[in-house]
C-alpha cells in the first residue's frame, strides 16, 4: 500500500492569489509584498537554520504572520507546517492579527511591574481609549506588554514605536504617544 506522503495529490501546492490571478488572465498586478519576500528567502538561500530570521521578514514586509504566509514559508524552507508555526508561536514578538500604526509595549517584567508598569497600562487605556492587548478601533494604536524588555534599570520601561521610555511616568508615556502623533479617538474614545 503507498504512503499517504508520496502520493501525488499529497503536499499539492495552492496557488498564491497573484498566481491565480495570473492564471486567470485578468491582468491583475503581483503584490510587491511577495517580491519583497522572495527577495528575503534567496538572501538566505532557502536555509531551513534561517527559519526566525525569514519570519521577521514575513512581520515586517506584510505587518503580521497570517497563515498563507506561514504555509508559504514552510513549503520554501522544505519545513512541516507545524515546525514553522511552533517557531512562530513560541517568541512573543511574532503576531498574528495586524496592528495599529503606533505600538506602545509596556514592559511587565518584575522591576517594570513593583514600579508602576500597571499604572502606564491604565493611563494609555484611559486617555488613548484603548485596552491593553487590543488595536484601537480606528487603527491607530495598539496597547501590548511584554514580559521583559531587558531593560531593568530602566523601570518601568515602555516602547513607542520601538523608542524606549525609560523610568516613565504616566505623564512621559503620554507626552511620549502624542509626540509620536497618537491623538484621541476621533469619536470621542473606545466604550
Amino acid at each position: 500500500m503507498a504512503d499517504q506522503r508520496t502520493t501525488p495529490t499529497a503536499g499539492a501546492e495552492r496557488p498564491t492569489p497573484a498566481a491565480k490571478a495570473a492564471a486567470a488572465g485578468n491582468g491583475a498586478a503581483e503584490d510587491p509584498r511577495e517580491k519583497m519576500l522572495t527577495t528575503q528567502l534567496k538572501m538566505v538561500r532557502y536555509r531551513a537554520d534561517a527559519l526566525i530570521e525569514v519570519l521577521h521578514a514575513v512581520q515586517d514586509i506584510y505587518g503580521f504572520l497570517d497563515p498563507v504566509q506561514l504555509l508559504r514559508v514552510a513549503k520554501e524552507l522544505q519545513l512541516p507546517p507545524s515546525r514553522v508555526l511552533g517557531v512562530a508561536t513560541f517568541y512573543h514578538l511574532f503576531t498574528f492579527e495586524p496592528k495599529g500604526e503606533h505600538i506602545c509595549t509596556v514592559c511587565t517584567g518584575t522591576a517594570c511591574f513593583v514600579k508602576g508598569a500597571d499604572e502606564l497600562i491604565a493611563a494609555v487605556e484611559r486617555e488613548f481609549g484603548v485596552p491593553e492587548g487590543q488595536t484601537r478601533e480606528d487603527g491607530v494604536l495598539s496597547l501590548l506588554q511584554a514580559r521583559c524588555v531587558g531593560a531593568c534599570g530602566l523601570a518601568p520601561v515602555a516602547l513607542v514605536d520601538g523608542v524606549v521610555v525609560g523610568k516613565a511616568s504616566s505623564e512621559m508615556l503620554l507626552a511620549a504617544l502624542d509626540k509620536a502623533g497618537v491623538g484621541p479617538m476621533v469619536d470621542g474614545g473606545a466604550s
